[in-house]
């Protein structure tokens, strides 16, 4: 079952690069940006890390704190912030089990294949951790400006 836009996301996020449990209440008093994105260092996936990264400083003026999600291993995702140099935490959704709570771990085909997958997917709360908004059409290279701007589909 999909969260929807009304639901309070879980409070047990997961585990982040470093090995720490995140969950919501860290972030109590923020707006979350968590963001869902297949796979940690492809040209897609690091666009859009490297938006949200360059509109960090815009995004925590309006009082959003940010963290994205894949099922990469910890390991990979520390790579992938030391790289990019990346302000913001990555759980390592190694088990899906986040990927299938927000419902964003759905049938995809490429190449006449099918297989189970992440479908870039960005989730916004309140301060309350009650999502407000959901991104489904994510613009990679300006991830940062879409929420910043409201857009929402």
């Amino acid at each position: 079952m999909a969260l929807k836009v009304g639901d309070r996301i879980p409070e047990i996020l997961g585990i982040d690069a470093d090995g720490n449990e995140v969950r919501t209440s860290q972030y109590a008093g923020k707006k979350l940006v968590i963001y869902f994105y297949p796979k940690d260092n492809t040209s897609g996936c690091t666009a859009e890390a490297c938006s949200l990264s360059d509109g960090y400083g815009a995004l925590s003026a309006a009082g959003y704190a940010v963290i994205g999600v894949s099922k990469d291993s910890a390991a990979s995702h520390r790579k992938f912030i030391d790289r990019y140099s990346l302000p913001f935490p990555l759980i390592a959704d190694t088990d899906v089990r986040l990927n299938e709570a927000f419902g964003v771990w759905q049938e995809k085909k490429m190449c006449g294949r099918t297989y189970m997958g992440t479908v870039r997917t960005t989730f916004v709360t309140d301060e309350n951790g009650v999502i407000t908004r959901i991104i489904t059409k994510v613009d990679t290279k300006d991830a940062a400006n879409q929420i910043l701007n409201g857009q929402i589909g």
